[in-house]
């Protein structure tokens, strides 16, 4: 079966195409820049063709139709009609507390989705823009919704729920959602494959760690706990976001006379290590280089990420009373074996100790980093979110056919 991945963004269509008899990637790209003046395509096969282009498309639908026009070109493409792609799954960040795993699109799942629009401003819309399009090009294919929020829907209430009033969360669903759900899913069960121990007897601390990050507490295949909160912004700090801050702050901005846009902008656009740092980048790699020249800002930034990452790891290793691993992912987590030395060298006192060699030969690939006598590992798992989607939408489809022969 051929199943095509989608993740609409604000400003951009990522796509990859997947057969998924072996798991294999036939061709992927996107259309970024949409709705500007010079929209950009890019086309990548496994084989090392590689295309750019600039098509006017001022749509979804037109930035979907010129990528089927690519993927069925008679020189470029890797199938012949359209009609080849059996299942379209799509990333949708939030599906509040409603859903809680993939789900086969209909009109009640997009009620869902738009009914989470306020939670989720500036990635339900394009989601549901990316869904609309497709079903208009692929008029006859099962789409499926796999959501961000889903995997974190088993923590329980005392993990999910707010100190606040109980009925802003009964009136208007205040609470913790959690994002990065997919890839800390995929992680965890690959890290699962890659120790030889079945997930559901793992105590799993997984870091999501790019310029987003986020961390999970996963016992024995339940989320216990994680750090975004009911938006993206709680938790570490990240490229852009402050992550946790007391919220007074936001009332003496708001008294300082910031409009609520301006604070959320500030909050979520010019904090993190680009607001710490001062060097004018939100990338991890140039904070290091910028530290590691002296620099005492991005020295300051460095080290208010790494202690808040050690914070939650510590506070999650006792929610788990102790932890089998310790597994990071995402462009930092996978690539910075700069990050992993100083995280891991604060978590002695829980018997973790860096092997300076394995850590500094893992970038990009599976890896143990830590010595045999450790208490536990710590494991470098390379995501992939968009595979875990195929699998997850190849499950809902193949689900639905059986409910359908079953009635029969």
């Amino acid at each position: 079966m051929k199943i095509l991945v989608i993740n609409a963004g604000s400003s951009s269509i990522k796509f990859t195409l997947f057969s998924m008899k072996k798991e294999e990637v036939m061709a992927k790209g996107q259309v970024e820049r949409l709705g500007s003046a010079k929209p950009h395509l890019i086309y990548k096969r496994p084989d090392g063709i590689c295309t750019e282009s600039y098509p006017k498309v001022a749509s979804y639908k037109e930035a979907l139709f010129v990528i089927c026009d690519k993927l069925t070109d008679p020189e470029l493409g890797v199938i012949s009609r359209r009609s080849e792609v059996k299942a379209v799954g799509h990333r949708v960040v939030h599906g509040g507390e409603q859903i809680t795993k993939p789900a086969l699109i209909d009109s009640h799942v997009k009620d869902i989705i738009r009914d989470c629009f306020p939670l989720a401003p500036l990635h339900n819309p394009p989601n549901m823009a990316g869904i609309e399009a497709c079903e208009e090009i692929f008029p006859h294919t099962p789409n499926v919704a796999v959501f961000d929020t889903a995997f974190h829907q088993t923590m329980p209430p005392e993990a999910y729920l707010y100190a606040i009033p109980y009925e802003l969360y009964t009136k208007y669903g205040i609470r913790r959602y959690g994002f990065h759900g997919t890839s800390h899913s995929f992680v965890a069960r690959a890290c699962a494959k890659f120790l030889g121990v079945p997930f559901s007897r793992l105590k799993l601390i997984t870091c999501h760690l790019g310029n987003g990050c986020s961390i999970t507490a996963i016992n024995k295949g339940i989320v216990h706990d994680t750090s975004m909160g009911m938006t993206p912004l709680e938790g570490l700090v990240m490229g852009t976001r402050c992550g946790d801050l007391d919220p007074a702050v936001v009332l003496r901005l708001a008294e300082l006379g910031m409009t609520v846009e301006q604070i959320d902008n500030v909050l979520n656009k010019q904090s993190g290590l680009l607001g710490v740092s001062g060097i004018g980048s939100s990338d991890m790699r140039d904070v290091i280089d910028a530290a590691e020249s002296g620099d005492q800002q991005a020295m300051r930034a460095l080290r208010m990420f790494i202690r808040r990452l050690v914070k939650y790891i510590g506070s999650y290793y006792a929610l788990l009373e102790g932890a089998d691993a310790l597994v990071f992912t995402g462009g930092i987590g996978e690539d910075s074996s700069y990050i992993r030395e100083r995280v891991i060298g604060k978590l002695s006192a829980l018997g973790l100790h860096l092997d300076t060699k394995l850590n500094n030969a893992c970038k990009g690939r599976e890896g143990i980093v830590t010595t045999e006598s450790s208490a536990w590992k710590a494991v470098v798992m390379p995501t992939n979110e968009e595979l875990m989607i195929a699998r997850e939408t190849l499950e809902a489809v193949s689900h639905e056919e059986q409910k359908v022969v079953t009635v029969k």
